[in-house]
């Protein structure tokens, strides 16, 4: 189902507007690296190499371009065309099939959008990591199933329980739940994340 469906503009504008383009590999914000370095005051987005007094620390999954962790490693750098070919190529490769395959309604293209930009962040789930479609276990997520219900309001009320990094709210998952639970109800992108920005200031 929903075959006929790619990202659209309101898809590719959640992601853009939510993940930063780095053109240099950067250590996860939520690894004990890159919370080292900061306490350091060394700039992680700036690395070349990882300092010798923090050799012994992970700073995985690495991430470069928009958001993009497949490949990546320690002084990795690349074009912005390569970020951008990078992001396109995940997308249909990874994250539209899944929700393409997971998802047994249909969907209109920004519900599409919504639930792809969601599947980009949190990952689709299994293999012992949660994810908005399936938990670790490899049961469909809640939002999946009241989704596979046709109880699309109930699934778009599930989208801001996923605004925890590390086991703590973040202020910026809430904005961004927010506007993809806006974008998943109709609303265009960018009048979206306008009302995440003020939701949660």
């Amino acid at each position: 189902m929903n075959e006929h469906l790619t990202t659209g503009v309101d898809g590719h504008e959640l992601n853009h507007h939510y993940e930063a383009c780095k053109l240099r590999a950067y250590p996860d914000p939520l690894s004990p690296l890159f919370k080292a370095l900061q306490a350091a005051r060394i700039d992680p987005y700036k690395l070349t190499e990882v300092p010798a007094q923090f050799a012994h620390l992970s700073g995985k999954p690495w991430t470069i371009g928009w958001g993009d962790t497949e490949g990546v490693s320690v002084g990795m750098v690349i074009s912005q065309a390569e970020a951008d070919a990078r992001y396109v190529k995940r997308l249909a490769r990874d994250f539209e099939p899944a929700v393409r395959a997971a998802v047994d309604v249909e969907l209109n293209q920004r519900q599409f959008d919504a639930v792809v930009s969601t599947v980009y962040n949190t990952g689709r789930g299994g293999g012992g990591r949660d994810g908005i479609l399936f938990l670790g276990g490899g049961g469909p997520s809640t939002f999946l199933r009241k989704l596979n219900l046709g109880d699309y309001a109930g699934a778009a009320a599930e989208l801001p329980k996923w605004s925890r990094a590390g086991g703590q709210i973040v202020k910026g998952l809430q904005r961004r739940r927010e506007a993809t639970r806006l974008v998943f109800l109709g609303m265009d992108a960018r009048s979206a994340i306008v009302s995440g920005e003020a939701k949660f200031p």
